[in-house]
């Protein structure tokens, strides 16, 4: 099951846009420079993650597809495209190794190559209440296909099922609740910068034909709640990416995002995307085939500010 918020990717084209328009507010190179810094920060942002979360979902599949790991009393067959898999359950750390080859067969936008090696204790079963994961990355790179863009991981999350239960039983269960934390996630970015990155999501799994994620993130500092990856910067600034409404996935409407909100906030400027909207910028069903859009609202401590309503 794949469950990664694409459109998060797209952050990166609306923003372009939206600092193309507040450009022609301001002909000042501050606020050019500026613009381009806070296009790029959403891109980093919103790749980090997107990858974070699609390993947990790796992990966490392969994970369920073992008895051993899982406590279902049955193996199931899961391969992942781009990777080879190997288990470990010889020590009192049983693990699962993931060597992902580059191939770009499996992906349409991305390729990735390193490995990803995700343990648990020997006395741990991943359907029980308060069970933990460490997916811990190795020099794990995702390239994008459409302009080479990379990025590279090292360090760990670990993947708590709160809950309990397994995924294969959501309708049944009705309700898993599942975390996502880091404080060691070591990013190295396409410029040769390198920076360490906190994360704090949780994901809460529902079924309503179909399976329905809905993300928040954990994290508070000060009077700013909803935090889920907070850090500094390619360029050396402190910024927080909040989860000001939760970010819900679905199932029937093909696994998108059909609504929330998120805020990326670093000295200078805010820049709010909000999800799940019909070309007038009203909360709307799914549109089948058709398109969601959503608001981006850009605004700078000039109070230069700029709003667009793309689709995605």
């Amino acid at each position: 099951m794949k469950t990664k918020i694409l459109v998060l990717a797209v952050l990166t084209f609306c923003t372009a846009l939206i600092f193309t328009a507040c450009q022609k507010d301001s002909s000042t190179t501050k606020t050019s420079d500026e613009s381009t810094q806070v296009s790029t920060e959403a891109d980093d942002q919103s790749t980090v993650s997107n990858e974070s979360d699609d390993a947990a979902n790796d992990a966490e599949t392969m994970v369920e597809a073992s008895a051993s790991f899982s406590g279902r009393g049955y193996d199931v067959q899961s391969l992942i495209c781009d990777a080879t898999v190997v288990a470990d359950t010889s020590s009192n750390t049983w693990s699962l190794t993931f060597t992902f080859n580059g191939s770009a067969s499996c992906f349409d936008n991305r390729t990735r190559t390193g490995v990803i090696v995700v343990s648990m204790p020997s006395n741990t079963r991943w359907k029980n209440a308060g069970a933990a994961i460490t997916v811990t990355f190795q020099n794990y790179k995702v390239t994008r296909k459409a302009d080479q863009k990379s990025v590279t991981l090292n360090g760990a999350i670990t993947c708590t099922n709160v809950s309990g239960g397994l995924l294969l039983n959501l309708a049944s269960l009705h309700t898993i609740t599942h975390t996502i934390t880091s404080t060691t996630m070591s990013i190295t970015f396409d410029d040769g910068t390198q920076r360490t990155w906190q994360i704090a999501k949780q994901r809460t799994f529902t079924y309503d034909g179909g399976y329905v994620i809905t993300s928040t993130g954990m994290h508070t500092d000060g009077n700013t709640t909803g935090i889920a990856i907070w850090g500094t910067n390619r360029y050396g600034k402190d910024f927080t990416w909040q989860i000001t409404q939760p970010i819900v996935v679905r199932q029937n409407c093909d696994f998108r995002v059909v609504s929330g909100q998120v805020i990326n906030t670093r000295p200078g400027a805010t820049a709010t995307a909000t999800f799940g909207l019909d070309a007038s910028g009203n909360p709307t069903s799914c549109p089948g085939t058709g398109h969601y859009y959503m608001k981006i609202v850009w605004v700078n401590s000039n109070g230069v500010s700029a709003t667009v309503i793309l689709p995605y």
